[in-house]
């Protein structure tokens, strides 16, 4: 698969650039854009501290990347404190209190097209006269929006744990938006979707121009997500929950047919988590517990110790064989349990007793025909936005903002430029399974941020962006570092797989042995480097900052 994005030459199969780790004493970002990357480092010179950085950054990427992130989606963080806190922030919203399995199939039911919610370019085959009946939960449309944590998320960031306030660090992206920026390549090719995506007009108003999407150097102006995030500057969260951005996003959601209400919005709060945690040879590992995917991360490194994954040659066959087994019986697990934790109780599946017990059952073949994913989420590839960064007093942050699938829902709020997630497309409608849609609850989430330490004043700020990939690109980074070596570009560099769905080993066509692997009994299938994630680390060693970047994505590490 050729992705061709006209006629500059670009083609994401090549990677003919070299890139080296970067290094810094002051400050240190990494992240998918370059702009995002400089919006951060201003904020680190202007005296803010890696938290400030970090929700510039985010910001930034919610303009200069509107493909992946943005106020209508949900934000996490991982970090270790300047003082040697290590802690967790959740600011994702649940579903409507009004939304009920039952109200979703009455609705869908009463839809004079229901297919318009299940694009075939996710799996699904509705035509425009059929019954939903069997699909699961709506992927896009009103239904699919669960209550937006980006703002407070933001906000919440930067006044318990940042020195600057709100205003200052949306100042970069204000600017960007109303000012203009020049796309990017790899976004301007994912910009494309919009143009099916978005149908009303406000949509459109607000991400094309004279219906189309940006081509790669455009430079473009989002002046409406602008105004809204000078509005959200001068007053705060709260407008997004109680004030005039409120009514917008509840008027477009209630006007398609959804069950979101103020109350929803103004009884949401972010809360500070305890991190779940593992060791994996010699590296304490920190990653977010349910409802996000840490414990398939945690778990996969437990059962890939166990087996002494790590052991193997790193080009050789049996070890990609020994941790794609390992994962995918972690994801078994997670795709089973993994929910919000205060709707059912989960299982222990990081600790190390009972990842012994699972390693069991991995051999010399492949495990046949594992259950994995829950039904009909198209979970599995997703689009994410991670951002890095670590600052001179030692503070370390893994920043992970997101809609879900690119510009969420199709539905934009108004004229407020806030295009609204799609995160509860991940909601089963079958009552039975652990994720199953109730009112208030909050969705299987994939996105983790993550935390490690490899030794007493060695910490990497990490993550891989992209549904499932991301736990199983937290496997392959970090292996990379700890079991080979490997610096911390290289490990970004380094050719990746995945285990699909489906069942399907994906690879990219630079991995080595991807034959031996078909021929040990692997479903091999290669795979474009976009389907791989996108990786962001930032590391603090004996004080000194390095940072590396995805080569798979436009962005940059940068520090000062």
């Amino acid at each position: 698969m050729e992705l061709d994005f006209g006629d500059d030459g670009i083609d994401l199969d090549r990677f003919d650039s070299r890139r080296s780790t970067a290094y810094a004493n002051r400050g240190m970002v990494a992240t998918s854009q370059p702009l995002a990357a400089q919006a951060g480092v201003s904020i680190l010179r202007d005296g803010g501290n890696a938290f400030d950085a970090a929700v510039a950054t985010a910001a930034a990427l919610n303009v200069v990347e509107p493909t992946s992130t943005g106020l209508g989606g949900d934000v996490f963080a991982l970090y270790r404190t300047a003082d040697g806190e290590v802690g967790a922030l959740r600011s994702c919203g649940g579903a409507p209190n009004g939304a009920t399995i039952e109200r979703v199939r009455d609705a869908l039911e009463a839809a004079a097209d229901p297919g318009q919610y299940y694009p075939e370019s996710r799996g699904y085959a509705v035509d425009g006269e059929g019954s939903a009946d069997d699909l699961g939960m709506p992927f896009l449309g009103p239904h699919a929006v669960t209550v937006p944590g980006t703002a407070r998320g933001w906000e919440t960031t930067v006044e318990e744990l940042g020195r600057l306030s709100l205003a200052e660090v949306l100042e970069p992206a204000i600017e960007y938006a109303l000012e203009g920026f020049p796309v990017s390549p790899v976004i301007a090719h994912y910009w494309t979707g919009a143009e099916e995506l978005f149908t009303d007009e406000n949509a459109r108003e607000a991400y094309l121009f004279d219906g189309e999407s940006p081509e790669p150097g455009q430079t473009v102006r989002l002046s409406r997500l602008g105004r809204s995030l000078r509005t959200i500057a001068e007053r705060g969260a709260d407008v997004v929950y109680e004030g005039e951005i409120a009514d917008a996003i509840v008027e477009e959601v209630q006007s398609a047919g959804g069950f979101l209400t103020h109350e929803d919005l103004a009884e949401f709060e972010p809360e500070f988590v305890d991190p779940v945690t593992t060791t994996y040879n010699g590296a304490e590992v920190y990653e977010l517990p349910p409802n996000n995917q840490g414990l398939i991360a945690l778990e996969a490194l437990n059962i890939a110790e166990e087996i002494g994954a790590g052991d193997h040659p790193y080009e050789s066959p049996e070890r990609v064989h020994a941790f794609a087994e390992a994962t995918k019986l972690a994801f078994v697990d997670g795709h089973q349990y993994v929910t919000d934790p205060d709707y059912e109780s989960i299982p222990p599946l990081a600790s190390t007793e009972y990842a012994r017990e699972r390693a069991r059952a991995i051999g010399p073949t492949p495990i046949a025909d594992p259950d994995v994913g829950v039904p009909n989420a198209n979970a599995e590839d997703a689009d994410t936005v991670l951002l890095t960064v670590g600052d001179e007093e030692g503070n370390l942050v893994s920043y992970i903002n997101s809609r879900f699938a690119g510009f969420g829902s199709g539905l934009v709020a108004g004229d407020t430029g806030i295009a609204l997630q799609n995160r509860g497309a991940s909601f089963s409608l079958d009552s039975s399974h652990p994720n199953s849609l109730e009112p208030g609850k909050r969705p299987f989430h994939t996105l983790v941020p993550a935390l490690a330490r490899l030794d007493a004043d060695d910490w990497l700020a990490f993550g891989v962006m992209g549904g499932y990939m991301q736990p199983q690109g937290h496997v392959q980074v970090l292996s990379n570092v700890v079991d080979y070596g490997m610096d911390l570009q290289a490990a970004l560099d380094a050719p990746r797989w995945r285990y699909r769905e489906d069942g399907a080993l994906g690879v990219e066509d630079r991995l080595a042995n991807a034959a031996k692997l078909a021929r040990i009994g692997h479903d091999v299938s290669v795979m474009p480097p976009v389907m791989f994630g996108g990786g962001q680390i930032v590391r603090r060693r004996n004080g000194v900052l390095s940072g590396a970047t995805e080569p798979r994505k436009d962005g940059t590490a940068i520090g000062y």
